[in-house]
């Protein structure tokens, strides 16, 4: 699963590797569930690519609640085009979510450990996405997102058997493209990233907390030798 992310790369840098006109950027390292996050998608009105800002967690369009997205932060691609929650969108209101890292946990004798997980070059990258329109009752539009998962690699594997589908650069174009909407074509684009490509480091238990949001979430600390496992930087 994917249940935090961080993205504090440079506005720069962010609408040269996804090519944006404008990247409206919070610098955050810690992104949490139910919290905004950062979406890039097509506009429908000129076809550009537009990088705005939804709550995490989707809220499909029948839903009577809006709470129901807080179990909707993740959606698995294995089934994408077939639950309800998703496959309308899965069809027509696909996105990336860029991030720079994400974190997962790893279960050990009384506690979890969290990893901070990322590319080895720690260049952004962009998570496959969906989103979805919901309409309140006095009319209100809530705009929210979830993170596709797919199986972890074999980094990731020791910690956790799921991570995001990260999509490498010469398959975001085709994600976002509209007139792609058959699974044949798009549910191949959702694999495991390149283990060799990737790299990941124990951080501190300040992120377990979504108050904490600075760069003690993402500082590499020093695992504790007693419980066998390999110091990883």
């Amino acid at each position: 699963m994917c249940g935090r992310f961080s993205l504090i790369s440079s506005e720069e840098l962010i609408k040269k590797i996804f090519r944006l006109n404008r990247a409206p950027l919070q610098r955050r390292f810690n992104i949490a569930p139910s919290q905004d996050a950062p979406v890039i998608r097509i506009t429908h009105d000129c076809g550009d690519r537009e990088m705005v800002w939804m709550r995490w967690g989707l809220v499909p369009s029948w839903a009577k609640d809006p709470s129901i997205g807080s179990r909707m932060i993740n959606a698995k691609s294995e089934t994408l085009f077939d639950k309800p929650s998703f496959r309308k969108a899965a069809r027509v209101r696909r996105c990336l979510i860029p991030a720079d890292g994400f974190f997962e946990w790893k279960k050990e004798k009384n506690a979890k450990q969290p990893y901070y997980i990322h590319l080895r070059d720690e260049s952004p990258f962009a998570m496959a996405g969906l989103w979805e329109v919901w309409k309140a009752e006095d009319g209100g539009l809530l705009e929210t997102c979830t993170i596709i998962t797919t199986d972890a690699n074999e980094l990731i594997l020791p910690i956790h058997n799921r991570m995001p589908a990260i999509l490498p650069a010469e398959a975001c174009g085709v994600w976002l493209d509209p007139d792609r909407q058959d699974p044949e074509t798009l549910q191949p684009l959702l694999r495991p990233y390149d283990a060799h490509e990737m790299a990941l480091r124990p951080v501190s238990r300040a992120v377990n907390n979504p108050r904490n949001d600075d760069p003690s979430c993402i500082e590499a600390i020093e695992e504790n030798p007693s419980n066998g496992d390999p110091l990883l930087f």
